[in-house]
């Protein structure tokens, strides 16, 4: 089993992201040994919400602004509404998902985050899954949309929603060591 120690993975949210979509495969990282920093368009802690109630804060470790995709090995996107609907109008954002895709490396994202993939117009042609409510988006930017737990396709992950995490976790954390172990 490869060290996943040698993993870095980059997290990109802001306020509105659904937090046990952020939280839970950030702790599964975190267990693993996997670096995982956190990057957003503001440096204030960034709301997290359960559905539609507020939840718990997490302040970002550096700005959007900041990041170079060369330090990480892959980019986890957590959905929300409100979240990936934000970050899909900020030009970052969406040129850290462009670099990640043109290096073809890992991208992981589930529910409402495809939104983010389908700004960077990363989808067409490949097999995704979706929140039902964003599978049509899916589609029309070109995408084989399935209603599965977890679809891998290439360097692509997705998830459906928050019950898919156990699933979307195993997946990002097999892909990390398949790719460390193959470097």
């Amino acid at each position: 089993m490869a060290d996943l120690s040698n993993a870095h993975v980059l997290i990109l949210a802001t306020d509105g992201f659904e937090q046990v979509e952020l939280f839970e495969p950030r702790q599964a990282l975190l267990d693993a040994g996997v670096k995982v920093t956190l990057a957003s368009d503001k440096t204030d802690p960034i709301q997290g919400m359960n559905h539609d109630e507020k939840g718990d804060t997490i302040t970002p470790d550096l700005l959007l602004e900041d990041v170079d995709t060369e330090d990480y090995t892959a980019l986890l996107l957590p959905g929300g509404v409100a979240n990936p609907d934000t970050l899909r109008m900020n030009d970052r954002a969406i040129e850290i998902i462009e670099e990640f895709a043109d290096d073809e490396k890992l991208i992981a994202a589930i529910c409402h985050a495809p939104w983010l993939l389908i700004e960077a117009d990363v989808v067409d042609g490949r097999r995704m899954t979706s929140w039902p409510s964003v599978r049509t988006d899916l589609a029309n930017a070109g995408a084989d949309v399935v209603d599965e737990e977890v679809v891998i396709d290439g360097p692509f992950i997705t998830s459906r929603k928050p019950d898919d995490i156990p699933a979307f976790n195993k997946a990002i954390l097999a892909a990390l060591q398949e790719e460390l172990e193959e470097a």
